[in-house]
C-alpha cells in the first residue's frame, strides 16, 4: 500500500499523534526499553536494532522531522543526543557511536527521532553496499541488560556546571 507523504508528514494533527507508535510511547501507552526520560525528549531502544544498543531518541511533540522542531527545542533535544551518545562507549564497552536523522526518506515513523547506535571499529556496519543487517537481541534478558547499562551510565554521568 502505497501511502501520501502529505498525509504521514503532517507535523502533528491530533489524528496523526494518536496512530504514531512513538507517541504511544511516550504516552505510556506502548511498552519501550525507555533509557531517558526528560521534558526535552525520551530514548528508547529500537525494537530492531542495527547493533545491540541502537537507541532512539525523540521530543515529546509530534513533529515529523527536524524542520517541523521548533527553534526553541532544538537545542534541548540535541542535548540528550549529545549526552546518551557521550555515555555510550563507557556504558557498552564500544568504541564510539553513529548518530544519523532520517527527513521523510528510510524514516519509517513519521516522528522525529535521532538514531544513536554503537560502534566498534570492527562491525561493518558500514560495508562496501551500505546494506545495513540489522541484529536483533538473543532474547529479552539481554535487551533489558544493555538498557539497564545505559541507565546507569547516564545516571552516573558528570554534567558540566553550567
Amino acid at each position: 500500500m502505497l501511502l501520501d507523504a502529505s498525509a504521514v508528514f503532517d507535523n502533528g494533527t491530533p489524528e496523526t499523534e494518536r496512530g504514531c507508535p512513538f507517541c504511544a510511547i511516550i504516552r505510556g501507552d506502548a511498552p519501550a526499553d525507555i533509557v531517558l526520560d526528560e521534558p526535552a525528549g525520551i530514548a528508547f531502544l529500537d525494537r530492531r536494532p542495527l547493533l545491540p544498543g541502537h537507541l532512539l531518541v525523540t521530543p515529546r511533540a509530534h513533529v515529523a522531522t527536524l524542520a517541523g522542531l521548533p527553534a526553541e527545542a532544538i537545542g534541548p533535544f540535541f542535548g540528550l543526543v549529545q549526552r546518551i551518545a557521550a555515555v555510550i562507549p563507557e556504558a557498552l564497552g564500544v568504541h564510539g557511536s553513529f548518530v544519523a536523522i532520517n527527513n521523510r526518506v528510510s524514516q519509517s515513523v513519521p516522528h522525529l527521532h535521532a538514531h544513536i547506535v554503537p560502534r566498534r571499529h570492527d562491525d561493518r556496519l558500514f560495508s562496501r553496499n551500505l546494506a545495513w543487517t540489522r541484529h536483533p537481541y538473543h532474547d529479552d534478558e539481554e535487551r533489558q541488560a544493555v538498557a539497564e547499562a545505559i541507565r546507569e551510565a547516564l545516571a552516573g554521568e558528570e554534567r558540566p556546571v553550567k
